[in-house]
């Protein structure tokens, strides 16, 4: 249920708790991610969005991710970390937000789907990625996350 405070920041965005989706593929040996652009800004991010009533919140990460990048796939249940950032509404205010961020290996890519005509996705190596994105604490996360292919335990992923 939403309900609406003072300043008009929803009960929903108030607590400022996101899910997000790590796009990932392995493609010719290589480890690639998939980054999507805001709808306004068209900074490259991971698909993300605050947690729907009734789902867990890799679920949440799950919609997220068909909604704004059109994939489906594996997602794990345990996150990779946590990253904040200041999240600026369309009326000018400011609400800090904190993202769970969950692996999610894509088994299948859409070639039309909700948000395909706001939004850019592409495919970059982690390095790239971690390079391009916005969210200073996004980038370790997807580092960190690179780093664990380059370990006999990346097929626990």
């Amino acid at each position: 249920m939403r309900t609406e405070t003072a300043s008009g920041v929803t009960a929903k965005t108030a607590n400022g708790g996101q899910y997000a989706a790590l796009p990932y593929r392995v493609r010719a040996g290589a480890l690639e991610i998939l980054l999507i652009t805001t709808r306004r800004t068209h900074r490259w991010i991971v698909p993300k969005g605050w947690l729907v009533d009734g789902q867990q919140p890799h679920d949440s990460a799950a919609v997220e991710a068909l909604e704004e990048a059109g994939i489906s796939g594996d997602i794990c249940a345990k996150p990779l970390g946590f990253y904040r950032y200041q999240k600026l509404r369309k009326s000018g205010e400011v609400v800090p937000c904190k993202v769970g961020v969950f692996a999610m290996k894509v088994t299948r890519q859409r070639r039309t789907w909700l948000e395909k005509d706001v939004r850019q996705t592409r495919w970059y190596s982690a390095q790239d990625a971690a390079a391009l994105v916005g969210e200073p604490g996004l980038k370790p996360l997807i580092l960190k996350f690179a780093a664990t292919f380059a370990t006999p335990v990346a097929t626990a992923h």
